[in-house]
């Protein structure tokens, strides 16, 4: 997404009584708007399109709007955001864990959702294009590939990350041997209010450990910190790829 170009959404939901008086109404505000009754659908549209953000229903018939993201976060990297009716904390971080950028549940005020796309835009444009993007993450023998998402362990071994997981390595790595509590980690990971979703950042840190952690029940990588949070205990260095 350039400077000036307009910024292009994906909207996709079943019901037409949401979606069309959005997608006007998204059109006023500056966005070019495209629309998809189903998740089909969606994935037809993203065979010529290449959206900055797609707003994601998640209840919706045949395939819901959770698998659909977990494949536009991990083989697409794309920014989203779920809409749905259901309010259950439960729901908001299953969305969270699988790569969602935010969360809004309906009825919500179309002018909030979209300081909420400018938010998530926001974060992903820095997030996108750092000084040394390219430079991979080196600590206590692991290395980071940070553009392709590729973490291998001290013997050269690929270990997998979904996107939460890279998202939350990432956050630690560039704050290394720093408290950071819940809050700051999820400011940091999704841009959520931290204090509706302590669990989401708790399970993340659980499922990283279980994959860097000799010992996950014993960790000595990411400590827990009593009434403060998280820390990586390691220290971190940046360098060019195909540096040793």
């Amino acid at each position: 997404m350039s400077d000036t170009a307009p910024v292009t959404l994906l909207l996709v939901d079943d019901e037409p009584t949401l979606r069309e008086p959005l997608a006007e109404y998204l059109s006023g505000q500056g966005f070019v708007v495209h629309e998809a009754e189903s998740a089909a659908m969606a994935r037809s549209r993203l065979l010529d399109l290449q959206p900055d953000l797609v707003l994601l229903d998640v209840m919706m018939p045949g395939e819901d709007g959770l698998s659909l993201c977990r494949h536009l976060t991990e083989a697409r990297d794309l920014p989203v955001i779920l809409l749905t009716a259901r309010g259950e904390a439960t729901d908001r971080i299953v969305g969270l864990e699988i790569g969602a950028d935010d969360y809004v549940t309906k009825p919500f005020e179309p002018r909030e959702l979209v300081a909420r796309i400018r938010s998530v835009l926001r974060r992903s444009s820095r997030s996108a294009a750092p000084l040394e993007e390219d430079a991979h993450y080196l600590f206590e023998g692991w290395r980071l590939d940070p553009l392709r998402r590729r973490l291998t362990d001290p013997a050269g071994t690929l270990v997998p990350l979904t996107t939460a997981e890279f998202r939350m390595l990432r956050a630690l790595l560039d704050h290394p041997r720093q408290v950071l509590d819940r809050d700051r980690l999820l400011d940091l990971v999704q841009g959520r209010e931290a204090h509706l979703f302590d669990r989401a950042v708790d399970n993340q840190v659980s499922r990283l450990r279980r994959k860097i952690e000799a010992d996950s029940r014993n960790p000595v990588l990411i400590q827990t910190v009593r009434a403060g949070g998280y820390c990586l205990a390691a220290d971190v260095r940046r360098i060019a790829p195909g540096r040793a």
